[in-house]
This record gives C-alpha cells, structure tokens and sequence, in this order.
C-alpha cells in the first residue's frame, strides 16, 4: 500500500503541548477517501482532547476534526467522489446499522462510520488516533467516504470548514435537536462560536426576540452584529431574573426555548429557569465527566413541574451531513448565513498550542489554518 508523506499536529502524551510532526498517510481503503487538507477551524473540542488526556484515545492522537479539503485518492467502491472534488469533512456520518438507523432516523444515530487508522508517526511508525474520526490538523488525513460532503465549486473552503463542527452544531440546535417555531423567543447562554451559531439559526427560524447572554461586553457585541435582539451581561444581576423581565407577558415571562453553549452546569440550570411554561432548554456545551446539575421541581414560575419544562441534549446539531452541510454552504452563498464574520485569523499549524491559548484567554470566534 503506498503512503503519502505530510505534517500534522500531534498530541503525543497526556499534558505536553501539540507538536507537528511528520507523519505517513497511507491510502484509503474500501470506502474511504484521503483528503487534503485546505483550512481548519480550532475548535474548543480540541483543546478538550488535549485537558481532557485524549479524551480515551490512545496517544498519538492527530488533532482537529472542522475541516475542509480536496479529494486527493479514493479507495474502492467508492464511486460519489473523485480526485479533485472539494468536500467538508463531517465526524457524525450515520452508520445505517444502529436502532436509530433501521428506524429511519439517521440524524439520532447512535454511532459515526469511521475509517481504519491510517496516519502513522513517521518518527517510530506509531498509529495515530484521529479526533472524532477526522485529525483534520493534518497536510493529508483519511475518512470514510461518506464523511467527505461534496460542496459547490463556488464556496471558500477557508470558511466551509466551519460548517463542519460549530456552525452545523448551532444552527443545528435551533432547526433539528429543537425545532424553534417563527414568532419564539429564545435565549443563548455563551456567545462563542457555537451560541453566535445558535442565534444565526434562530434568526433563519424567524424568532422575534433572541436574548443573548454572556459575560463578556465583546461576545455580547459580537451577539448583536450576529441577530440577537437584545444582550444581557451575566455580571450585571441574576440573568435569569433579567430575561424574565424582558419577556413578562402578563404570565411570569419566560422564553420559549432556552439554549445553553458553555458546558457549565449552573448555565444549564439557568437555561431551564429561563423558561416560560412548557417551553425547552437544550444543552449543546461539552461536559466534564463529573459534571451534575440541580433542577427544582416545586417553584411555581421556574420549578421544572409547574412550568412544564423540558430538556434536550444537542449532539453537533443532530446533523445529517448530506443533507445540512450543502444547505449551509447554499445560505452562505446566499448571504443568509455570516461565515466571513466567524473567521477572527488565519493561522499555520505551527500557531495551534497558541490559538488554543486565545481561545482561553482572549477575544477569538474561530482561529483558521490554512494550509
């Protein structure tokens, strides 16, 4: 089997810094497909993987998973792509085995299709993990062809690789984890990548107030040029108080849908208080395993039982690639979709552990590598 040779950022042990590294590529196999990598958006999963001890998987782990690229070989069988073809790489292509599948209910698959491991540590030959199937921080990578999304020949690849990951999990959240009518009101907790995608979503879904809600005078800014209606800095007073004042109906107030994007348990509580009656709070942010939150049942505005309230896990968006990933790059095209404005640099893949530190401590959306 013959082997590309190319760079990639590497995690290679529990507490070090990312590295580039030469690596080999082999070619792809039975339906998979080797790509070249174009651009990369740094996406805080990544930075979860490399605090997080590699999240389970084994070390080396090949970093990155919201990537975009050129179809550089094919494998057998594969017969939807060829050489060439520019693609968005998705890390949830449904496996059309599990229950969810044979149901016909492939956006709730309980598994991805994924490739055999096929980026090697050129250094000692090591088989490297690859972060949700993707390791997209890479020259060349390889996945399952159904993972590679054909895009128009129109769209920037430098920006369809945030479709691939937060931008598919925001709008995602509001059009298929929980369906927002037109006419809701809505909040989102967390003005990052993920919530200025869940307001961009809501406003596609013709919500008349989104409340967006952060910490940060710079997100909240950001919130604004992305469709919120109205901000709320969280340091300011009680946020929860704050969105029920600025939606009081004469029935205690409250939002319709509530959607939390920061993985921090108290924020998910508040989502949930946020609520008006019957209304849904859904949790996109990635937790840590010891995480728990409380729900009261009793209180009579905001207790879970009185207020009839639900709430939803959002998993990337509940996205069905084939279908969302050519749809997102067709509302960009259309200027109905802000990609250029989550784009805040370009970087190489010698500047990752720096975005990574950034992302943690400054004003970012989305650092890109471009390769």
């Amino acid at each position: 089997m013959s082997t590309m040779e190319g760079r990639a950022v590497l995690l290679n042990a529990s507490g070090e810094d990312a590295r580039i590294e030469e690596v080999l590529v082999e070619s792809p196999g039975p339906n998979e497909v080797m790509v070249k990598i174009v651009a990369s958006g740094v996406c805080h999963t990544d930075l979860t993987v490399k605090h997080q001890h590699g999240m389970g998987m084994p070390f080396p782990i090949v970093l990155g998973h919201e990537g975009a690229g050129i179809v550089e070989q094919v494998g057998p069988d594969v017969t939807h792509l060829v050489p060439g073809d520019a693609v968005v790489i998705a890390y949830r292509a449904p496996c059309e085995q599990c229950p969810a599948c044979r149901r016909g209910d492939p956006r709730h698959c309980y598994v991805a299709l994924r490739p055999k491991l096929r980026i090697r540590r050129k250094s000692d030959g090591a088989v490297c993990s690859q972060v949700l199937r993707c390791g997209t921080f890479s020259t060349y990578t390889v996945v399952h062809s159904k993972a590679a999304i054909k895009m128009p020949t129109e769209m920037p690849l430098d920006k369809a690789c945030l479709i691939a990951c937060g931008v598919v999990t925001g709008v995602g959240a509001v059009l298929n984890t929980t369906p927002v009518f037109a006419g809701a009101r809505i909040a989102v907790i967390g003005c990052g990548g993920v919530g200025l995608s869940v307001i961009q979503g809501a406003a596609l879904a013709h919500a008349r107030q989104i409340i967006a809600v952060d910490v940060n005078p710079v997100k909240l800014q950001w919130a604004k040029d992305f469709g919120a209606t109205h901000v709320i800095n969280a340091k300011d007073g009680d946020p929860v108080a704050q969105v029920r004042a600025l939606t009081e109906d004469g029935y205690d107030g409250g939002v319709e849908f509530a959607f939390e994007a920061t993985g921090i348990p108290s924020c998910i509580e508040q989502a949930v208080k946020m609520l008006a009656y019957g209304g849904t709070a859904t949790t996109i942010g990635l937790p840590a395993a010891d995480h728990s939150v409380n729900l009261n049942l009793g209180d009579m505005a905001t207790g879970v039982y009185w207020n009839k309230a639900a709430l939803r896990v959002c998993h990337a968006g509940d996205t069905l690639p084939s279908y969302d990933f050519p749809l997102l790059a067709q509302l960009y095209l259309q200027g109905k979709l802000n990609l250029d404005g989550m784009v805040t640099k370009k970087i190489g893949l010698e500047d990752v552990e720096k975005a990574f530190h950034e992302m943690e401590t400054g004003n970012v959306i989305r650092s890109v590598i471009v390769m």
